[in-house]
């Protein structure tokens, strides 16, 4: 069975996390509903400001350029090869298996 939508409940969390948990699985194509709002529903609350900056620039780039990121079929620019990009690809690895 597969998760369709947040697990994390918006209750308490400020109105940018608010707002990014919404962004992240609404992202336009399903592969990246699964990916990006899982990490959200895991990661969203303990993110740095700077975190949810970059989480931020993140729901810019075109679902399947981050796509193909993320499953290593395209190499990740430099200046997105960051080290929470790599939780990202990480996290997406570990619940894929």
């Amino acid at each position: 069975m597969v998760t369709t939508g947040t697990n994390l409940s918006s209750e308490g969390l400020d109105a940018r996390r608010r707002r990014l948990l919404f962004r992240s699985w609404h992202r336009g194509i399903r592969e990246m509903d699964l990916v990006l709002g899982r990490f959200a529903d895991a990661q969203l609350a303990s993110l740095s400001e700077a975190e949810l900056d970059e989480l931020e620039r993140w729901l810019d780039v075109p679902d399947q350029q981050i796509f193909a990121w993320v499953i290593g079929s395209e190499p990740v620019p430099t200046d997105y090869d960051t080290a929470l990009f790599r939780r990202l690809r990480d996290f997406h690895i570990r619940g894929a298996v």
